[in-house]
């Protein structure tokens, strides 16, 4: 009987095993395999072992594209998670026009990546965009958004006089207006999962708590955000993978596609140059590996020091 149900259960699961055998996990070990090699797209595969990993421990560029990929994810992450959860609270409450709010808050996430990044280029266009126009109102002078290669904190300390470069002078300004632009892209899926843990929050806790004498704040900080701590941890490693593997932004926002000087390449952004358009495809396949390492330590990372403080009911 264990045997026959080994079988049917077995022959169900065939049509999905094959679907990921052969569109998931041969793609993987082949792309493992390429990254020892020296291929382009007109020639020969010529083994060279571990020259690839030695090639990319040593290449500027790549530092400097996991340097931005970082400062992206440092800021990106944490940013669409409180503005979502913030908003996600909001949203709970009994509001007037609850349901038109949520569809407008969801609206980003059903629009074409490209379209809104082609949307988002023209607001912050230096000349004609609206952001600059905004902010001319209160008498600043318009800035180059897009164009801007100068970091963030090296800006904020040059009234201090303190010379900050390199990867300490924080995301350029550039990068500033990527990140503005995917938080604002991923805060509605975000806030709907958040919705649906705080509706999951008994009512009991908030009427316990209002009996203790909690109200407001008090009530958000020692309820709701323990309760919703699960979703928050799956926000927060499910939303870091997704901003190490932004891409479309950056090739459309960006004119050339990761300037000024490689201010906004990012990791993929910098393995498509190496495959698409200078074919080291056994280089790229170098870089996939490195940035998969990456992003797997990091998740584990977050698993052993965050999930402690996540509370389970």
């Amino acid at each position: 009987m264990r045997r026959k149900e080994f079988l049917t259960v077995f022959i169900f699961l065939l049509p999905a095993l094959l679907v990921i055998t052969i569109f998931r996990l041969y793609p993987i070990l082949q792309a493992i395999r390429m990254s020892f090699y020296k291929w382009g797209l007109a020639g020969a595969m010529q083994f060279i072992g571990l020259h690839n990993f030695f090639r990319l421990f040593i290449d500027p560029k790549f530092y400097q594209s996991l340097g931005n990929t970082f400062w992206y994810v440092i800021f990106t992450v944490p940013l669409t998670i409180v503005i979502s959860v913030g908003l996600a609270h909001l949203l709970n409450q009994r509001i007037k026009g609850q349901g038109v709010y949520r569809t407008l808050y969801y609206l980003p996430v059903v629009t074409s990546i490209v379209a809104s990044s082609v949307v988002w280029k023209w607001i912050f266009n230096p000349d004609r965009g609206v952001l600059n126009a905004i902010i001319g109102l209160g008498g600043i002078e318009p800035m180059q958004w897009l164009n801007d290669p100068r970091g963030l904190f090296g800006v904020l300390a040059a009234p201090l006089h303190l010379d900050l470069s390199g990867f300490i002078a924080g995301p350029s300004f550039a990068l500033v207006a990527l990140i503005i632009m995917s938080v604002w892209h991923n805060v509605g899926y975000c806030i709907i999962i958040a919705l649906a843990g705080l509706q999951n929050v008994p009512e009991q806790y908030y009427e316990a708590a209002r009996i203790d004498g909690a109200s407001g704040w008090s009530i958000f900080r020692h309820v709701t955000i323990p309760v919703l701590s699960p979703t928050i941890f799956y926000l927060l490693v499910t939303q870091t993978i997704i901003a190490f593997n932004t891409f479309t932004p950056v090739y459309v926002m960006t004119q050339p596609p990761g300037g000024p000087l490689g201010t906004t390449s990012l990791v993929v952004f910098y393995l498509y140059e190496q495959s698409f358009r200078l074919w080291n495809l056994g280089y790229a396949n170098a870089i996939a590996f490195v940035l998969f390492i990456v992003i797997f330590s990091l998740t584990q990372v977050q698993k052993r020091f965050i999930e402690q403080r996540v509370y389970y009911e």
